[in-house]
């Protein structure tokens, strides 16, 4: 297959990349490499998928409508839409980044699917989306209507432009709600990534709400799992549907369009998170313990039995595994 990969500098974007790459795929990445944070670590990444003949990047902005068209051409089998400000902090500071990234790139994006269909175009959202939502586990069908975040809005705006387009065009679509995904190579502006710097460093960490939270931390490797195996899951529209679907799937009665969690299912509190640190460095950590900051949750949680009802697969790596390959990918990437 053909696939275009939007973000392919980016953390995901990259893993995704060089996974469809190893399973044979021709793929075309976009990435922006826009200096959010050091775009030296987007060009080292950028530069591993190149050494593979199957791979064309080009440097672009999903904005920039003209340019990106003449990228996207005349279309592709499938679409991973990774490309997007991103950052549930950040989006206090600089909130007009997250309009431009995410709702005009993307509305860029869902105009060229339009006009070309792929096979199925699958568009990474966020666990972000239920803000204030009370019920766990987050389920797919349980209402997300209360976002803490411009960021958090931002991409439950991308679900719904999405469906509408897949609506009105017929373009199969799966959004993707991630539950902070870590791993090798991640973001500098994560909390992995920050905590691990700052032992390394021997500077203490700040820990929010006095560590009184849990998080779904989901390892990259299964993440790319998780979405590979959705490739060949393009949702159908209503009418072409063998049967109906099941009580626990997310499908569109009007649109070939559903929604998946991709988490590991394990809440992990966050000093048990930072005591995974702790053994995989051999570093003892410093916090400085803080109030639970602007747009926060206490705590993330995904039900993921849709995503095993169409895959067959749940994230199974253990913390201390997923957290030790990072620790040893970031000793080796910084030669500490």
């Amino acid at each position: 297959m053909r696939i275009l990969v939007t973000g392919a500098a980016g953390f995901i974007g990259f893993h995704t990349a060089r996974r469809l790459l190893e399973d044979g795929h021709e793929v075309v990445g976009i990435d922006g490499f826009t200096p959010y944070y050091d775009p030296a670590l987007k060009l080292r990444r950028h530069e591993i998928l190149q050494q593979n003949p199957a791979y064309c990047g080009h440097e672009a902005m999903l904005e920039d409508f003209a340019a990106f068209k003449a990228i996207y051409g005349e279309g592709f089998d499938a679409v991973y839409h990774f490309a997007a400000q991103a950052g549930v902090r950040y989006s206090l500071d600089n909130p007009r980044a997250y309009v431009e990234a995410n709702l005009v790139g993307t509305f860029n994006l869902l105009e060229l699917l339009r006009h070309a269909p792929p096979r199925h175009a699958l568009l990474a959202s966020t666990s972000s989306v239920y803000g204030a939502n009370a019920s766990i586990p987050f389920r797919e069908t349980d209402r997300a209507d209360h976002p803490l975040t411009l960021y958090a809005a931002t991409k439950k705006a991308n679900e719904e432009m999405a469906h509408s387009y897949s609506h009105l065009f017929n373009i199969p679509t799966t959004m993707l709600r991630f539950f902070t995904v870590y791993g090798p190579w991640g973001r500098p502006d994560m909390a992995l990534f920050k905590f691990a710097a700052a032992l390394f460093e021997g500077r203490p960490i700040d820990i929010y709400n006095h560590g009184n939270m849990r998080r779904d931390f989901t390892f990259v490797g299964d993440l790319v799992e998780a979405m590979v195996r959705l490739l060949g899951q393009a949702p159908l529209a209503p009418d072409a549907r063998p049967a109906p679907a099941p009580a626990l799937d997310s499908l569109s009665p009007v649109a070939p369009w559903r929604v998946v969690n991709i988490g590991a299912r394990t809440p992990v509190a966050l000093m048990d998170f930072v005591a995974a640190i702790e053994a995989a460095t051999g570093l003892r950590a410093s916090c400085n313990f803080m109030d639970m900051q602007q747009g926060d949750v206490p705590i993330t949680f995904a039900n993921t039995e849709l995503l095993f009802l169409l895959t067959g697969f749940t994230p199974k790596t253990p913390l201390q595994e997923g957290v030790s390959a990072f620790v040893a990918w970031y000793r080796a990437y910084h030669g500490v």
